[in-house]
């Protein structure tokens, strides 16, 4: 599993990142800064948190002047290698967000966020000056989908995202994400795949409350350009997932009455949390067709209702008569995004969209 980026937030790294400033500015207080950060609530701390008690004691021992602090952050900043980016640098945004609102700072601001965000992402950072001054904001947005740093066109789409997790909701966007269209459609064909996939994770995010907009929007985009179409198909996933017809029909996936599906069966009933659940099926072309399959589990939760998750399988094209057999494994591993509990669970199969077939299986607690 990979290391927690809180964790990342330690003595070592504080100490070095102390060390750079006293480089560039010799009065800093380095032991101080760190005794100060490190403090008695550290441990319960999570990431925003113990980025923004970095950023605030930053504040404490950089001088007073903001736009002399600012100096010596782009100075430290500036001593990393040309190219290097690593998310763990966010307080140097965080910095901005927290001492840098002030109208008479607007200019040195922004151009600390676009510096900044090419070393980590000034995604969190911008948006409570997109809350204070949407018009404003969205304009430097619109400029930076045309910069030629990568991560500095990222931030034009990330950090307008209505609902990035993390980040506070851009209730706004919420309601009427036009101002976002905007700035994806800059974006639409960006030939990096770090802005075309945030561009398509915004997309996916107002799918969530305007689904309409972006059926339209992928009508209008999608067949144009490779890449736009990329963004289109993982914008689209949600609907996809609620098998929603007209997002289907642009990806050409046929009504699931184009197939037969013949021998879904589970290995097992029972399955141990902690094991695997094994099942079957197999799939027949009626007419030649684009197939689109997945499986949906409804899992028992602490309360006793059922939810369901959709994994997919595969999308395949069959010709007339054509056949596929699957056997799948989903796992019922602990994982620390989802908890297992003991009951009875339904396995779903799903064929462009459509279920075809449930199944019910019992979870049964580790003996």
């Amino acid at each position: 599993m990979p290391e927690l980026l809180k964790n990342r937030y330690n003595y070592e790294s504080l100490q070095e990142l102390a060390l750079r400033v006293k480089a560039v500015y010799p009065s800093f207080r380095e032991e101080d800064f760190v005794k100060a950060v490190i403090n008695e609530t550290w441990e319960a701390l999570e990431l925003k948190a113990r980025m923004r008690q970095i950023s605030v004691n930053l504040g404490r021992y950089l001088p007073d002047d903001y736009k002399q602090a600012i100096g010596i952050l782009n100075k430290v900043v500036e001593g990393y290698p040309e190219g290097y980016n690593d998310f763990a640098f966010m307080y140097f945004p965080d910095f901005v967000e927290v001492y840098g609102q002030e109208e008479r700072y607007w200019d040195l601001s922004m151009a600390a966020l676009e510096r900044f965000t090419t070393l980590s992402s000034s995604e969190f950072a911008v948006r409570p000056f997109i809350i204070k001054h949407e018009a404003r904001m969205m304009r430097q947005m619109a400029v930076w989908a045309g910069h030629g740093n990568e991560h500095v066109r990222r931030l034009s789409s990330e950090g307008c995202r209505p609902q990035l997790p993390w980040g506070q909701a851009l209730t706004s966007f919420k309601k009427d994400p036009s101002p976002v269209l905007g700035i994806l459609e800059r974006l639409k064909a960006d030939p990096s795949p770090y802005v075309r996939k945030s561009v398509a994770n915004n997309l996916n995010d107002i799918s969530k409350t305007h689904p309409g907009l972006v059926i339209k929007t992928a009508k209008d985009w999608y067949g144009g350009n490779e890449y736009t179409d990329w963004i289109v198909k993982h914008g689209c996933r949600t609907l996809l997932k609620k098998g929603n017809r007209d997002v289907l029909d642009i990806f050409g996936f046929a009504d699931a009455g184009c197939v037969k599906v013949t021998g879904f069966a589970l290995e097992d009933e029972c399955v141990v949390i902690g094991g695997n659940l094994a099942f079957s099926f197999t799939v027949v072309a009626k007419k030649a067709a684009r197939i689109r399959l997945e499986y949906g589990i409804d899992y028992v939760k602490a309360n006793g209702t059922l939810s369901r998750k959709i994994f997919q399988i595969s999308e395949i094209t069959l010709q007339e008569n054509e056949k596929r057999s699957y056997t799948k494994k989903h796992s019922f591993a602990e994982v620390s995004t989802r908890n297992h509990y003991p009951g009875f669970h339904s396995v779903t199969l799903i064929v462009n969209g459509t279920a075809v077939g449930t199944l019910d299986f019992e979870v049964l607690p580790i003996a």
